[in-house]
């Protein structure tokens, strides 16, 4: 992609994800797009290799989570040795949770294109566990940004070349937004994805097909969104469940009325913790 051509399709995508906040309600599935409409310790190792969240003891967890007003979380429990998500021969899963009974969580920022660096600072802090799923019309601009979140191991997973309705491209259209940002990634940061989000949660089986000629092992919608301040549920108790994926964006003032995306994360952070969850890895059960 050209200069031109990459500067207009990022103008295009900031327009996309101001109008339609990059979220749909049917996230579990497949159905048409819709506007979301709320406002919305000692480190432990994980199975990927890196940090856990803190403990709930321990004198300098309990200070950083009070840095950012937050009381700590449950401690995630450790990985399990078999990953749960499992895929029939030569079949790419799609998923929205995870099959678990363990309260935990998995928390994901969606695009790139707010590039925060107190959001580096908290997550550096709270060594809280989480996936990216970045668009490359969103990151352009600064890939750098990501790259120390990707060291304090969250993974960068793959989330388009521009950002389409992907029901609306063909299958050559797909495998190219797909592939391409597979290739992209890998060169950027140095490891190729094995997830990938379909923008909106729009899927068909076109591009459950593409996503297996790139490389993708599963396609993750999620369960909850997280708004400004609220979470926006799926079901209809309107809570959290074990294994529930959340979805969140890498997003500035602009798009949350003149709040910070660290502002949106501790936000979603108090719903988690006051539910009595904790946050674990989506690479160690995927």
């Amino acid at each position: 992609m050209g200069k031109k051509s990459a500067a207009a399709a990022a103008l295009v995508l900031s327009g996309v994800l101001l109008a339609t906040g990059c979220s749909s309600d049917g996230g579990s599935g497949s159905g048409p797009a819709k506007t979301g409409g709320g406002t919305a310790p000692a480190p432990s190792a994980s199975a990927s290799g890196g940090p856990a969240q803190g403990t709930e003891d321990g004198p300098a967890s309990a200070a950083a989570y009070r840095k950012w007003g937050l009381k700590p979380l449950p401690a995630a429990p450790a990985p399990p040795a078999e990953k749960p998500v499992k895929a029939k021969p030569g079949e790419v899963p799609v998923i929205s949770d995870i099959p678990t009974k363990e309260k935990v969580v998995f928390v994901t920022f969606d695009d790139g294109a707010e590039k925060d660096p107190r959001f580096v600072e908290m997550m550096r802090d709270l060594k809280i566990p989480f996936t990216m799923f970045l668009t490359d019309a969103a990151i352009s601009g600064n890939k750098g940004y990501f790259k120390p979140l990707q060291q304090l191991g969250n993974a960068i997973q793959n989330h388009t070349l521009t950002h389409p309705n992907m029901r609306t491209e063909t299958g050559a259209q797909q495998q190219h937004q797909i592939c391409g940002q597979q290739e992209k990634l890998t060169k950027e940061y140095g490891k190729a994805p094995r997830l990938f989000r379909p923008p909106y949660g729009n899927w068909n089986e076109a591009t459950r097909a593409a996503a297996k000629e790139c490389g993708i092992q599963s396609i993750v919608l999620w369960r909850e969104s997280m708004q400004i301040q609220n979470m926006q549920y799926q079901r209809g108790d309107k809570k959290l469940h074990p294994g529930d994926i959340i979805l969140a964006h890498f997003r500035g003032k602009s798009e949350l009325k003149g709040h910070t995306m660290t502002e949106m994360t501790a936000n979603m952070l108090r719903h988690i913790q006051e539910q009595g969850f904790a946050v674990a890895r989506l690479e160690d059960y995927v």
